[in-house]
């Protein structure tokens, strides 16, 4: 598939596709126009590089990362480092759901403004 196929199905750009190509993490191979065609399996692999993106993971992490998916184990030197990642992520979740209760504190005081909020303070 071209890449504009993949940018459509992903919903992302075709720039962030070539960069992925860049840094090893998406394959591609080139038609004899010299477009760049992607395997069908290039639109499940760009959902996840752009997970493990938007948990904070570097490039170079998710370069290391994507084997290992592919292999479905990890190579014990890179084990330790996705385990602080995986704590790291937990912290951040925590920190996101403290933050959703905050704001769900907020809403019900708008829609209620005689409600019992007194723990807001």
């Amino acid at each position: 598939m071209r890449i504009g196929e993949v940018a459509e199905k992903t919903g992302v750009s075709v720039r962030a596709l070539r960069y992925y190509e860049e840094q090893e993490l998406l394959p591609a191979c080139r038609s004899a126009g010299g477009h760049r065609q992607y395997c069908d399996t290039a639109v499940p692999r760009v959902r996840l590089i752009q997970q493990l993106y938007a948990a904070g993971l570097p490039s170079r992490v998710v370069r290391e990362v994507l084997p290992c998916v592919d292999a479905g184990e990890a190579h014990p030197a890179l084990l330790g480092q996705l385990e602080a990642e995986r704590v790291r992520i937990d912290e951040r979740v925590t920190e996101l759901l403290a933050v959703r209760d905050r704001l769900d504190d907020v809403i019900a005081l708008t829609r209620d403004p005689d409600a019992d909020c007194s723990h807001l303070e």
